[in-house]
């Protein structure tokens, strides 16, 4: 125990003797320590930032019926509940119809609202989203056709297929027909950039009471939190259950997503090796520069007997615990830089992972004692002789 004491007090006291340059080897050791774990840290959050960014660009799954047939809702929930909670941002169920507009047919969109709002949170509304019976959303190129509105009355008329094979009605019957179309006032207008603007939204609820039918949707728009390997495995479950339902993966986000994420755990991985080894450098350096002010120490001690043994232990004692402080530094500066990049780039907090502790200090000790076999090999090569002749 003395003489780990006496090691240890060895070692502090050459250290802090030649503070000028182990500052500098340690301001190294802890900037590399820094970008590290910062960079890990940053690695292992950006998956659920980087799925948070891209779910709003809308569902990475879709649920649609297995047939010709139209899926029912119990369907469809037994489908979502094979999702994790979790997991699922949301849920959007449609269900399409062809519907009257002032005598211009236009396709209504029955959703659930809350869902579609979960799961598009790309929407622009200008208004407000539907919160109660007979509110619709009108799509923005729709609203401009027929001069919609925030709060105008809109009067929906539905014709089902045996309304429109009695052609020889008469035009007093085919009034009253649209006498008989529902009024619903407009929440606000939906503008998307897609084919949405052309629709109509109403609820599940009003379309059932609308057509007669409920309980049947055309797709179920989902937004999960997952990896494409995730997303995958889900699909296979939902598939293997005894339901009409057929999954589908929306590639272009699923890829796009995979895609990025790929490409930003590699920069990470490039921008660590190279810190990482520009750290190796800059610490052999500065063990080069002690080992040669040195010289005439290391060749008086193996004068008296000192052997190699004692001298690497000396040596690679200072660089490692070098390595250990400022790896600890690096732990605490890299976290406050992983949470820096996360709220300016994400503007979401990020959080710490305890593993990321001795994992930088152990690599922070690895780099370090690597960067000093070159400089430990050099100060068991002094000769005695030659030093102490003052050549």
């Amino acid at each position: 125990m003395k003489k780990q004491k006496m090691f240890f007090r060895m070692i502090t006291a050459s250290l802090i003797r030649r503070h000028s340059r182990m500052l500098v080897a340690l301001l190294a050791i802890a900037v590399g320590a820094t970008i590290l774990s910062g960079l890990v840290t940053i690695y292992y959050d950006v998956p659920r930032q980087m799925g948070a960014q891209f779910r709003n660009y809308g569902a990475n799954m879709l649920l649609l019926p297995d047939g010709e047939e139209k899926l029912s809702e119990e369907s469809a929930e037994r489908a979502i509940k094979a999702i994790d909670k979790e997991k699922l941002v949301g849920a959007a169920p449609y269900r399409y119809e062809s519907v009257t507009i002032n005598t211009m047919p236009v396709i209504a969109a029955a959703a659930d609202m809350d869902g579609a709002r979960a799961a598009s949170p790309y929407w622009l509304i200008n208004g407000d989203w539907p919160s109660a019976d007979k509110e619709v959303l009108v799509g923005k190129t729709l609203a401009a056709t027929l001069g919609i509105k925030q709060g105008s009355t809109v009067n929906v008329v539905y014709e089902n297929e045996t309304a429109k094979e009695q052609a020889d009605k008469s035009d007093e019957s085919k009034a009253k027909e649209k006498d008989g179309g529902k009024a619903f006032v407009a929440s606000g207008i939906l503008e998307t950039g897609g084919t949405e603007e052309d629709y109509i939204f109403i609820s599940l609820s009003d379309m059932a009471e609308l057509t007669g039918v409920k309980g049947k949707l055309d797709a179920v728009e989902l937004s999960v939190s997952a990896s494409q390997d995730e997303l995958k495995a889900y699909a296979d479950k939902i598939s293997g259950l005894d339901i009409d339902v057929s999954p589908r993966l929306v590639k272009r986000v699923t890829q796009s997503e995979t895609t990025v994420l790929t490409k930003l755990q590699a920069l990470v991985f490039l921008v660590t090796a190279v810190v990482l080894l520009l750290t190796m450098i800059c610490v052999a350096t500065t063990m080069m520069a002690v080992v040669a002010e040195r010289r005439k120490e290391i060749g008086l001690r193996k004068a008296l007997g000192a052997s190699n043994g004692s001298i690497i232990t000396e040596f690679m004692g200072e660089g490692l615990l070098l390595g250990g402080i400022g790896g600890l530094l690096g732990v605490v500066f890299g976290y406050a830089f992983a949470q820096a990049v996360s709220m300016n780039v994400f503007n979401s907090s990020i959080s710490f992972r305890p593993l990321i502790l001795p994992v930088t200090v152990v690599i922070s000790v690895l780099v370090t004692g690597l960067a000093c076999l070159l400089p430990v090999r050099n100060a068991t090569d002094v000769d005695p002789a030659v030093v102490l002749k003052g050549e």
